[in-house]
């Protein structure tokens, strides 16, 4: 069995089984597939896959459990005008799933935008069902305190049944497979943003993160609803470039908000110079009319 690159690259950057750490995800969708030969794969490794689910939808009825053992549906995470960020992790992982929590925290620290306010959500599911309510309260209690906004924030921690968790898993695309002799799960790192409606919209990859690309990535998903007008027009010169599950500077970009403020230039210039020159007509029109009298 063959594995194209994408896929590899994404396994080894989020292998949390074999307590791998690697490099940031990069993707190559058009490399020519990597050798299982070249590089020998246990069968949790082989498992790993993302299989982008742009523009679907998650099941709201899926149900989970939250911090405190309170009841929890999918439908819950949206409200019809915040976009979701949502990790797929597991709370007694001292290695990726640790890393990744932590790199999605220090970035959103990095925003002006706190989890729970008008702009976003995030919701965090453990791969494992066996964890329990302590596991993800200590878990959100130490994320919380590496994001350094309160124990307020909105940021939820669930847990569900296999079921649960496997139907979610594959409605986003994510593969993942549990190594019985290790007691741990292979999975991607990857953050997932959702529209307000439960749609999927974006991916992003990795165990850090840019805090400039999960903003835009959560401008994209909120579909206009939030953000404001400069920072809306900052992200368009930037697109998300697929080779790599980031985003990046768009040439086109720059040079269409350069043309639009030296078109602005202009036009402010030409009208000061109309405005100009009107005036300087009504000034002397009096006095033509005064001349034309004095010569009649």
């Amino acid at each position: 069995m063959f594995l194209s690159r994408p896929q590899v690259a994404r396994a080894l950057v989020a292998f949390a089984a074999c307590g791998v750490l690697a490099p940031l995800v990069a993707r190559a969708d058009d490399a020519p597939p990597f050798s299982a030969a070249s590089a020998p794969m246990s069968p949790e490794m082989r498992a790993i896959a993302v299989d982008e689910r742009r523009d679907q939808k998650i099941d709201p009825t899926l149900a989970f459990t939250d911090a405190n053992g309170e009841l929890v549906r999918a439908g819950d995470w949206f409200d019809g005008q915040r976009p979701v960020l949502l990790t797929l992790n597991y709370y007694h992982c001292r290695v990726v799933c640790s890393v990744q929590l932590g790199g999605v925290a220090d970035a959103l620290a990095e925003l002006n935008w706190t989890p729970g306010d008008e702009h976003f959500r995030v919701v965090t599911v453990s791969l494992d069902p066996r964890e329990t309510a302590t596991d993800a309260q200590f878990k959100r209690t130490q994320i919380l305190e590496q994001l350094g906004r309160g124990p307020d924030v909105d940021w939820q921690f669930l847990r569900g049944d296999a079921l649960a968790v496997q139907t979610l898993a594959a409605q986003l695309g994510i593969s993942y497979a549990y190594d019985a002799e290790q007691d741990q799960f292979a999975h991607p790192a990857v953050a997932m943003f959702l529209m307000p409606d439960g749609t999927i919209a974006q991916y992003l990859y990795g165990l850090t993160y840019e805090s400039r690309d999960i903003k835009f990535a959560l401008l994209e998903a909120g579909q206009g609803r939030i953000g404001s007008p400069m920072e809306k027009l900052y992200q368009s010169c930037f697109t998300y470039d697929h080779t790599i599950g980031r985003y990046g500077p768009w040439a086109f970009g720059f040079m269409r908000i350069g043309a639009t403020v030296a078109f602005l230039l202009l036009a402010t210039t030409l009208a000061i110079f109309w405005r100009y020159e009107r005036r300087k007509r009504r000034d002397a029109a009096p006095h033509d009319e005064h001349r034309a009298e004095a010569v009649s």
